[in-house]
């Protein structure tokens, strides 16, 4: 089976900020987790199927968030690693998931 992403309006917006290594990296990455969803790390923690794509841009490591909801893979956010994760309650509050 073969998922369909739907990127948030704030994973588009962070992900203009980025630089096109990156952004090819992460739509690659984004084509894999197409044809399987669980081929990446979850997040343990929430009642949610959510998980991360790892990558890195100018020396500093960040995550694409992403929620499985099938059919769909929502992609919600990029967070930077160095924060260990703080800002992700807030963001799944800000797009309505907690």
């Amino acid at each position: 089976m073969e998922y369909i992403l739907r990127p948030s309006k704030f994973f588009l917006e962070q992900l203009d900020d980025l630089s096109k290594d990156a952004k090819s990296l992460i739509e690659e990455k984004l084509k894999l987790a197409k044809n399987n969803p669980y081929r990446y790390k979850r997040i343990l923690g929430y009642k949610l199927f959510l998980f991360r794509i790892r990558f890195e841009e100018d020396k500093k490591e960040k995550r694409v968030i992403y929620l499985i909801q099938k059919p769909f893979i929502k992609i919600l956010c990029i967070l930077d690693r160095s924060k260990e994760y703080k800002d992700l309650k807030k963001y799944l509050k800000k797009l309505g998931y907690l």
